[in-house]
């Protein structure tokens, strides 16, 4: 049991490391249909493994400016009070209904990391198009021009990250899920923020979610450490690799290759939920 724990830890922590997301999607049925845990343990479980992890690794990231702290605060602190709601509304729900919701987020988070793949060379294009444009010639006053709507576009989507940060929270509450594989497309296609800078930043909105959680759920469930400790030293192994696998591999590819895992994982979990119906 403990080297089955390692096992799937490492791996979690490798995806982590990578994508600064996803661990959760992973941990829970892992806890569930491989370790034998009930969804309400496994979800708590989780919070406490991808927690520790994901502040590993926002920890790792810290040089080098890895981390935006002013958004990666904010969408954390939006998200504590929904994620207190989200844990109360864990208690009252039967596992299989539980399993089907992470089911069908497990192909939420496969479609929004596939949109974040193919978005992911737009910087480039741009950086290139402003720069070609000298202070002096016809274009840049119309470049000038485009701008200004764009910094008010930019005031305008102030509500959609407190939407995100409050869906993310009510996740990390509800099933246990750290919230990164929503948290980092949001970050890029809506705060237009670099991969590198939106991994880390992502980390840390884990870490503040999964604590808020945790708070609420202490006394209520059972932990069994026998496996979490193992689970969790084992990511916290696997998320540094997978920093250093992510440095030297196209995140698009990554992220391509996770989401395929992501599908295949919520079939799995749907069909067995629908059958424990």
């Amino acid at each position: 049991m403990l080297a089955l724990a390692a096992a799937l830890g490492l791996v979690m922590g490798v995806v982590i490391g990578g994508l600064g997301g996803g661990g959760g999607v992973l941990t829970v049925p892992a806890l569930v249909y491989v370790l034998g845990q009930n969804a309400q343990d496994a979800t708590t479980s989780s919070l406490i493994i991808v927690g520790i992890t994901a502040a590993v690794g926002a920890a790792a990231r810290i040089k080098g400016r890895g981390v935006d702290w002013r958004n990666g605060i904010a969408l954390g602190v939006i998200g504590i009070p929904a994620a207190y709601l989200g844990t109360l509304l864990n208690h009252h729900v039967s596992q299989p209904v539980l399993l089907l919701a992470f089911a069908a987020l497990t192909i939420v988070a496969a479609a929004a990391m596939l949109l974040n793949a193919r978005r992911e060379p737009d910087p480039d294009t741009d950086t290139e198009d402003t720069t070609s444009v000298s202070p002096s010639s016809p274009g840049a006053t119309a470049t000038a021009l485009r701008k200004r709507p764009a910094r008010s576009a930019l005031l305008l989507t102030a509500g959609e990250v407190v939407a995100c940060g409050a869906a993310v929270g009510f996740l990390t509450g509800f099933l246990g899920v750290g919230g990164g594989f929503l948290v980092v497309p949001a970050l890029v296609i809506v705060l237009r923020m670099p991969m590198a800078l939106a991994v880390g930043t992502s980390l840390l909105v884990i870490v503040l979610n999964s604590i808020s959680s945790m708070v609420s759920r202490f006394g209520v469930t059972h932990l069994d450490w026998h496996v979490i400790a193992p689970f969790t030293i084992a990511a916290v192994l696997g998320t540094l690799l997978g920093k250093r696998v992510a440095d030297r591999l196209s995140g698009a590819t990554l992220t391509k290759s996770f989401a395929g895992m992501l599908v295949a994982v919520g079939i799995f979990v749907g069909i067995q939920s629908l059958i424990a119906l």
